[in-house]
């Protein structure tokens, strides 16, 4: 016999507004201005005062609240307070009707607007759209969903692109902005740039000058803490990072670096470090500076060689960071011996004498010989200074000129844009017409090593400018400590020692090798 089927029509549809309206509704609204200015955040007030007095004024209507977000952009959901509450109520089952003005209020991109839905939905809860008409648990509130909140995501879109440009072109202009309630020394000016602050200039300036006098970052932050000064951010503790990042910022000797970071997502507002992925732009003389350039300059190599010796610690002394095992290449340590007797005297000795299996045959010094080996060598220099000064003048000038450097580093860059150029038409071609992949791969590669390999002799050629112009400001230094000498040193000079000493080397055979800030080295028997 065939198969009889009866249809028995449906009685009540489970998401009609009818069935919905019998009862009284929980109803909550959501209200959100994606900025914390005047003008939005009244904007605000205005959206919670009119959906209070709206769901009160519907007898059929129990009013929950208003959840907001002041000041939170739309385009995730993530660090929503307001938002997230109001969901986690609906569906623990404190209410029946979301109310908000639009879509692009409620979220500006798709999956989250339409996942949101998809679980309110589920436990019977409906979103209400007051602008777009939309009841999402209307047949077609869905679809009508999907369209307006792709139209809102582009939207998003448009505005991050529009924002991210305007950036770029204050930055190919060379405009210079500081974040500044986390930036030591800079308040923005009466004409929108970087003005100093004195006092705070000050902290900066004592931070540049203890690091050159051989203290770590470690330390300095240390001393800082102990002193009560305030963190860039207000803080009371001061981290190494935050320290060693005020040495490195070219901010404090007037210049800017804009775009180090970017945008990777306007969705997810992911920020990435710039590698090279969007254009950087280099501003000298940009605003006032807080360090000399030759300090700065000084420090960044001081940061540099202490990386490339092992052990470096700091101290109370003025040979921290200044003494160096010519065996393993580890800075020396300070060391006091029979500290509570008559006998007490402080040595100086290599840092990982005992750390290896093979020792150092560096034997360990006396502070006090030291002292007496830079006197004595240094009055030397002050008996020969007329001939000694004589020789700098064409040092001085071959150190300035660094035209075959420039010329060099042009070339180049011309030799890197015809890589590029050729990286280019490789990609084109490949797109274009069918080629052999594992050639293409092969060709692709070369020219990418090839790119690669200019980038770095780029680097190693602004490598040679740099330590042209860190010799030459530590010879300016040395020459000008030596001018103003003019009668023989009786006992050792702290000052004079900064200012002249670039490191001594402790040979195995007793012997130190005392090396100033000229490149002279002078042997001295201990």
């Amino acid at each position: 016999m065939a198969r009889a089927v009866t249809v028995i029509p449906a009685t009540i549809n489970r998401y009609s507004k009818e069935q919905i309206e019998t009862s009284i509704k929980r109803v909550a609204a959501y209200a959100r201005v994606s900025t914390d200015n005047d003008e939005q955040l009244s904007s605000y007030e205005a959206q919670v005062d009119h959906y209070t007095r709206y769901i009160k004024s519907n007898p059929s209507w129990r009013f929950v609240g208003v959840y907001s977000d002041e000041g939170i952009s739309a385009t995730s959901t993530k660090k929503r307070e307001g938002f997230n509450r109001m969901i986690e109520d609906a569906l623990n089952g404190k209410i029946d009707l979301i109310i908000t003005k639009s879509v692009s209020r409620f979220a500006r991109n798709t999956v989250d607007t339409l996942t949101t839905v998809r679980k309110l939905k589920e436990k019977g809860v409906e979103v209400y759209f007051e602008k777009e008409n939309i009841y999402t648990l209307d047949s077609k509130g869905e679809l009508l969903i999907t369209i307006m909140s792709s139209l809102a995501q582009e939207e998003s879109r448009s505005i991050s692109e529009h924002v991210t440009w305007g950036q770029r072109k204050r930055f190919a202009d060379g405009k210079v902005s500081l974040p500044y309630k986390h930036f030591l020394g800079y308040t923005k000016g009466e004409d929108g740039y970087p003005k100093i602050v004195e006092e705070e200039a000050e902290i900066v300036r004592l931070i540049y000058r203890m690091f050159l006098e051989g203290k770590t970052a470690l330390s300095i932050a240390k001393y800082l803490t102990e002193n009560k000064v305030k963190t860039p951010a207000g803080r009371k503790v001061w981290p190494q990072s935050t320290v060693l990042s005020i040495l490195q910022n070219e901010k404090y000797k007037g210049d800017a670096i804009l775009q180090k970071t970017f945008t990777v997502d306007f969705l997810t507002k992911k920020v990435k470090k710039n590698e090279g992925e969007v254009p950087q732009y280099y501003v000298e003389n940009s605003h006032p500076a807080i360090i000399p350039s030759e300090v700065f300059d000084l420090v960044q190599d001081e940061i540099k060689k202490r990386k490339e010796v092992k052990g470096y610690k700091t101290g109370g002394s003025f040979f921290s960071g200044k003494i160096i095992c010519g065996n393993c290449g580890s800075f020396y340590g300070r060391k006091v011996w029979h500290s509570t007797s008559k006998y007490r005297r402080v040595k100086w000795q290599c840092n990982n004498k005992f750390k290896n299996d093979k020792r150092c045959k560096t034997p360990h010094i006396y502070e006090d010989k030291i002292k007496k080996a830079f006197v004595e060598v240094f009055n030397g220099f002050i008996e020969n200074k007329e001939e000694i000064l004589k020789g700098y003048e064409e040092v001085i000038k071959e150190l300035t000129d660094t035209s075959k450097l420039d010329k060099e580093t042009e070339k180049l860059k011309g030799e890197l844009e015809v890589i590029s150029e050729m990286i280019r038409k490789c990609v084109e071609e490949n797109a274009r017409s069918k080629i052999d992949q594992g050639k293409y791969i092969e060709r692709y590669d070369e020219l990418v090593n090839k790119y690669e390999g200019i980038k770095s002799e780029i680097e190693r050629t602004n490598d040679k400018r740099f330590e042209k112009k860190v010799k030459k400001e530590k010879i300016l230094e040395f020459i000008k400590e030596l001018e103003g000498r003019d009668e023989l040193i009786k006992e050792f000079d702290e000052e004079l020692w900064f200012g002249t000493v670039d490191r001594v080397v402790v040979n195995g055979d007793g012997k130190i090798t005392l090396v100033f800030k000229d490149g002279r080295k002078i042997e001295w028997w201990m």
